[in-house]
């Protein structure tokens, strides 16, 4: 199993030598609809693979043409995808971005709305001499 578009190594267990290959993933847009009339479905694909070729997974779909434009994303899926490793494009990281999934160097982290602590004044002294 040699090749020069594999990206891998070789691994010993039980004294049995095993190739251990790692795809370079990428979650990115693919183009649909008609002409002058865009949609993407945000997908996850193998980076050797073309723009508009095989996808992993389907992950959701942004719409720029809409008013205001339309974006859908599986948070839980994407987020599984990050956790894996898989490099999303600029664009794509801008939309996940945007739909509350933020990847960072550690993994994945779902952007959730930080609750305040309640207002915590401090109790006005009582008068107990009164």
């Amino acid at each position: 199993m040699t090749g020069a578009n594999k990206i891998g190594y070789y691994e010993i267990k039980n004294n049995i030598k095993v190739e251990v290959i790692k795809m370079a993933v990428k979650i990115r847009l693919t183009r649909m609809g008609a002409k002058k009339k865009p949609f993407y479905r945000i997908v996850v694909a193998d980076s050797r693979t073309p723009r508009d070729g095989r996808a992993i997974q389907e992950i959701g779909f942004y719409d720029p043409t809409a008013e205001p434009a339309l974006l859908k994303v599986d948070t839980d899926a994407a987020g599984y995808w990050l956790s894996k490793g898989a490099q999303p494009t600029d664009t794509v990281r801008a939309l996940l971005k945007r739909a509350g999934v933020q990847a960072n160097a550690k993994g994945v982290k779902k952007s959730e709305e930080v609750s305040k602590p309640d207002d915590e004044t401090p109790a006005e002294p009582s008068d107990a001499s009164e």
